[in-house]
């Protein structure tokens, strides 16, 4: 069953004289529970399709559906407010606020919702837990590793149980011995909790541990492929 349903989606807009289509007339079905991985050259329209499945941005022409509900008619409130309830975004450089601890940081998005204080508690210490970084929950981010930093990143992304998880590059800031600890945790918050991910990656080492990679080039898909071998743990 498709989670998100992209007919003919297209995203452009105008620079001086010239309209730049950074998307397409894209179709594309992600399944319920699928992990995606998108991949391509440099302004291939990979991030342009992530915030528009994110809610950040709108699409221009064409239909986007996620979950039975037509993204592109909600209006700005709608869109945030949905948004809080149904995604959970991965940055590339962490984008953790340097004066909170890292607790504070995981329960930033908790604070938009009616929660008592040890409700807010429960959810944030669940989601260090499975991330791993709950002995760091008083550090500030200038104490941590680049890969502490991704998985508070990752903890707060995942702390309000979001229905998709999108990743823009969730790797390529760090060292491989890193960024296979992160893919790992991705592919477990997949595989254990059957998140649905769509994660933009340069990566293959990273594209490996997805379900399915897509390929595109000038806002279109050009390949469509499957790893023949999905890595449960890679050394």
């Amino acid at each position: 069953m498709s989670l998100i349903e992209c007919r003919k989606l297209t995203r452009s807009y105008r620079k001086g004289n010239t309209t730049i289509t950074p998307l397409d007339q894209l179709d594309l079905d992600v399944a319920d529970g699928e992990f995606l991985a998108l991949m391509g050259p440099s302004g291939s329209g990979k991030t342009t399709l992530l915030n528009l499945i994110a809610g950040i941005d709108h699409p221009t022409a064409g239909s986007l559906v996620i979950g039975g509900e037509e993204i592109a008619r909600m209006g700005r409130g709608a869109a945030a407010g949905w948004r809080s309830m149904h995604i959970g975004y991965i940055f590339q450089l962490y984008n953790l606020v340097p004066t909170l601890t890292a607790y504070e940081n995981v329960e930033l998005p908790l604070l938009l919702q009616s929660l008592t204080r040890r409700q807010r508690h429960d959810k944030v210490a669940l989601a260090m837990e499975l991330v791993g970084i709950s002995d760091r929950h008083d550090h500030f981010p200038r104490q941590l590793s680049g890969g502490q930093e991704q998985r508070v990143a990752i903890a707060r992304a995942i702390v309000t149980d979001p229905t998709i998880l999108v990743a823009d590059e969730p790797t390529g800031d760090l060292d491989s011995e890193s960024s296979t600890a992160v893919m790992n945790l991705l592919h477990r918050l997949n595989k254990e909790l059957g998140k649905t991910l769509v994660m933009v990656t340069h990566d293959e080492h990273s594209a490996d541990f997805a379900t399915r990679c897509l390929h595109l080039d000038k806002g279109r898909l050009v390949d469509q492929s499957q790893p023949d071998t999905i890595r449960e743990t890679i050394p």
